[in-house]
């Protein structure tokens, strides 16, 4: 019937409403919803947020996938050499979705100046490395370039930086050990040309970069031998799938290793992050649904001679019902329009500004707390919003069905 919609407006609108006994009752529902949305966002957001930061800082250094042979440790340092004479290599053009694919080895070593000293893993690099990955965590100097002679130029991280107080233009020796004890070690001169922070201290303590020629040198490899290839992908969601189809695609010698794999322990704290975010995304709903369970309830409380009068005029219980239930659609909605404009410009303020930060950033890997704003998290979660809402009105609309007109109309 159109007189439902008419009845809706009136209650909504009237003065009566304003100045009843529900009035506050219903801003407290309204404020629930806007909360519970704000909260939900926030959550949605900074969760995903430091899953991908800590994500992106793994694989820029060390690739999707790893490509190494079978016989390989499970050591920072290139043992066994692999040959870049390979169908896959420098274009992995066999399996769709790969995006880059870059040569690297490793090799362990000791820097030593005349006060300290520190163990480190010599990453080498070649012309191939994608630098882009690493641009966002210069912190000073340059990225140095591979491409042309033989260079003794290195990227340390601030770790190493402020352990050793070293600063950009610094030279320094580094000690390499041979497979004889007997033997006297390798020395390598090498000067800072830039210095980088993931804010992911096992990474930064870990590795320094240098040119792949040294590590070559150091042991006595061919120039088509590197110790394994980093693999970069295009969608990260498709990791497994592609793990899959480049082992099928890699001679049967090799094996392939994900990050996941390879950071197990990092990849499975990350993913708790999931379990906190449903666990708060289900307590705000419960809440916010309670809150609009006793808002109608008190409404219908308070409108009970109104329906009593409609069914003595031959109204059903369900075009009544739906009287009610337009009206807590639209409070609903009031209430999830203020949450996503208060919740919204919090996270763009974030995103913008990067006021939040973590007081302990070594146990969350990044200083800034990271926000990701995605539409389809927010559509999502709106619907998911209004339809949990909306079904959970449905149980205390039935009692409407319960009143009598005659005691309704005498209801004081």
């Amino acid at each position: 019937m159109n007189y439902e919609f008419f009845i809706a407006k009136r209650i909504i609108g009237s003065k009566a409403y304003k100045s009843s006994v529900s009035a506050p009752i219903i801003k407290i529902g309204i404020t629930a919803i806007a909360i519970g949305i704000i909260v939900m966002l926030i959550a949605i957001a900074t969760g995903i947020g430091l899953q991908k930061k800590v994500r992106e800082k793994v694989i820029a250094f060390n690739g999707h996938l790893t490509i190494n042979n079978y016989d390989s440790n499970t050591s920072n340092e290139s043992e066994f050499p692999v040959s870049t004479t390979q169908n896959f290599y420098p274009n992995f053009n066999t399996v769709e979705g790969v995006k880059h694919i870059q040569a690297v080895a490793t090799k362990f070593g000791v820097i030593r100046t005349e006060s300290d000293f520190e163990g480190t893993v010599l990453k080498g690099v070649g012309k191939d490395y994608d630098w882009s990955y690493l641009e966002d965590f210069l912190v000073e100097g340059s990225l140095p370039d591979y491409s042309k002679e033989l260079h003794n130029d290195v990227l340390i991280s601030s770790y190493l930086a402020n352990r050793l107080n070293f600063k950009v233009g610094d030279s320094f020796q580094m000690v390499f050990g041979k497979e004889s004890m007997d033997e006297m070690p390798f020395i390598r001169q090498f000067e800072i040309v830039g210095v980088f922070n993931s804010g992911f201290q096992d990474i930064d303590k870990t590795y320094m970069l240098g040119d792949i020629r040294h590590v070559q040198r150091l042991n006595k490899w061919e120039k088509n031998q590197i110790g394994n290839f980093e693999v970069f992908i295009e969608d990260y969601s498709q990791l497994k799938e592609m793990d899959t189809s480049i082992r099928a695609a890699t001679p049967s010698n090799m094996n392939t290793q994900t990050i996941e794999e390879k950071y197990y322990t990092t990849f499975e704290w990350i993913k708790i992050f999931d379990n906190n975010t449903y666990g708060i995304i289900t307590i705000m709903i419960i809440v916010a649904g309670i809150n609009m369970i006793t808002a109608l309830l008190v409404l219908i409380l308070e409108r009970t001679q109104m329906i009593g009068i409609l069914k003595a005029l031959g109204s059903s219980n369900w075009s009544i019902r739906k009287v009610f239930l337009y009206n807590a659609t639209y409070l609903i909605c009031l209430g999830l329009f203020w949450g996503n404009v208060i919740g919204l410009a919090l996270l763009f303020i974030q995103k913008q500004l990067s006021i939040l930060k973590f007081p302990d950033p070594e146990q969350y890997y990044v200083s800034i707390i990271p926000v990701h704003i995605s539409l389809d998290y927010i559509i999502l979660l709106n619907i998911g919003t209004f339809v949990a809402c909306f079904l959970m009105l449905m149980i205390p609309s039935i009692i409407i069905t319960k009143i009598s007109p005659v005691k309704a109309i005498r209801f004081e």
